[in-house]
């Protein structure tokens, strides 16, 4: 798991994918870790940690909401009335579910890469944090710039909820029946 260091690291350095090596400003993830400390500070290393975090928390949310929500309007599933969704029931609610997140996540992630991936090597920084970044985006490119890259993330967590929730409900359900809905009173 990246953590929010690794991620303006990794930025930084996909940016210069396909560049040639003498126009390459870092030379590696150390020599890229140690330009940011001496270019930026040590909080460099850790720009866009804000929007992460409320990307994340926001996606926990909707998705969890959204989960549950799915599962009451498709299947008549209410949490812990002992009845167990199929597989196939689950990964269409959690498929269902992950594509919310994204959707309601979409800002918050355009923000955390522009935050990352922006350097002070030239100067001045474009976007001076996560609301700065919000407005700026809104007014140069427009709303829609917000969710720019949805459609891959849409390619990418949706399918992996699906299964993840297929096997979490699977074994929720079991434990329902084998610990709380059969255990003695």
């Amino acid at each position: 798991m990246l953590t929010e260091s690794d991620r303006v690291v990794k930025i930084r350095l996909q940016q210069q994918r396909g560049l040639s090596p003498e126009l390459l400003k870092y030379k590696g993830p150390i020599h890229c870790a140690r330009l940011i400390i001496r270019e930026e500070g040590l909080l460099g290393l850790w720009a866009g940690a804000a929007p992460t975090v409320m990307r994340n928390g926001t996606n926990q949310a909707a998705m969890f909401t959204a989960k549950n929500a799915f599962d009451v309007f498709l299947w008549k599933k209410h949490e812990g009335d002992g009845k167990a969704l199929q597989p196939w029931q689950s990964m269409i609610s959690g498929f269902l579910a992950g594509t919310v997140g994204p959707v309601c996540t979409g800002p918050f992630d355009v923000v955390k890469t522009r935050l990352m991936a922006q350097s002070r090597a030239g100067g001045e920084l474009k976007y001076k944090g996560m609301i700065h970044a919000i407005r700026t985006i809104y007014a140069e490119e427009g709303l829609r710039a917000l969710w720019k890259g949805l459609l891959p993330r849409l390619m990418r967590i949706p399918p992996g909820q699906a299964i993840m929730w297929a096997v979490a409900d699977q074994v929720t359900g079991f434990y329902e029946r084998r610990y709380i809905h059969n255990a003695p009173l």
